[in-house]
């Protein structure tokens, strides 16, 4: 039993051509969609932060219990991180483990290679990411805490992938705008965006230059406990999530998709 208490296709592609790791990702992505729908009918949307969250508002929630129960399936390092990131007293901005697969899945599903995670924390997404990719791919960890990522560090290297994840302890803008200098616009498959909400639109518009079309930009808490519903003139951090969910409403270089996963996770596929 899974502990809760711790932590395109194209539309002309065959039937047949369909990947074990496409099948894998739709049957997750059904599931996810629908335990948010359930559990978002059975409780307020603003009583709880990260209401969506199986380590955090919906921990005890029996429906997600029976989610995590049917389809999670946590790598022993994996699930070893997150035990040992719910000891933290920041354990609730970790990624859901629900939603970590899901993007996983994702990733498997357009054959990632290059993934860029934009805010680690202590690393589970990372090592997730890393787990997805090839022998041979890589994922660009930002983040500017040593002390948070270190926590993650040993659980990459029992998972066999540390070599996998370059991680840049640094303004993630400067990062983002290295990778560009050095010419790989229009290379990488897969983007997390998770880390401060006031510069959410510039990782945006750095990530998508950096990804190819047909690739992935993933972004979290858009909805952030549902204030965006009625931002405070005040409260910066919602003010420029709902800036950008605007944004991208409108923007035609993307396809998107707002799933209620989490704390809010869309998804904006480069056209």
């Amino acid at each position: 039993m899974y502990d809760s208490h711790c932590y395109a296709f194209r539309a002309n592609m065959p039937i047949h051509n369909i990947s074990k790791e496409a099948l894998i990702g739709s049957a997750t992505l059904g599931v996810t969609l629908l335990a948010g729908y359930y559990i978002g009918k059975r409780g307020s949307t603003y009583s709880s932060m990260d209401i969506f969250k199986s380590h955090s508002g919906a921990k005890d929630n029996p429906l997600m219990q029976y989610v995590l129960n049917h389809s999670m399936r946590e790598h022993p390092a994996l699930k070893k991180l997150r035990l040992r990131t719910m000891e933290h007293s920041w354990n609730f901005i970790m990624v859901a483990s629900e939603q970590s697969q899901f993007m996983a899945n994702l990733a498997k599903l357009i054959n990632t290679k290059k993934a860029i995670e934009i805010g680690v924390y202590t690393g589970y997404n990372a090592l997730s990411l890393a787990l997805a990719v090839p022998e041979d791919g890589t994922v660009v960890a930002c983040d500017v805490s040593e002390e948070y990522t270190n926590i993650g560090k040993p659980f990459w290297k029992e998972a066999g992938v540390d070599h996998k994840i370059d991680l840049r302890i640094q303004p993630a803008l400067k990062t983002l705008d290295d990778l560009l200098a050095a010419g790989e616009a229009n290379t990488y498959d897969f983007v997390f965006i998770d880390a401060d909400k006031a510069n959410y639109d510039n990782y945006y518009e750095k990530s998508l230059q950096l990804l190819r079309k047909g690739g992935i930009i993933a972004i979290d808490n858009v909805l952030w406990s549902g204030k965006v519903v009625n931002p405070s003139p005040e409260d910066v951090d919602t003010q420029a999530i709902d800036k950008l969910n605007k944004k991208l409403y409108r923007d035609v270089r993307i396809n998107l998709s707002m799933l209620t996963v989490g704390d809010g996770l869309t998804l904006a596929f480069k056209l």
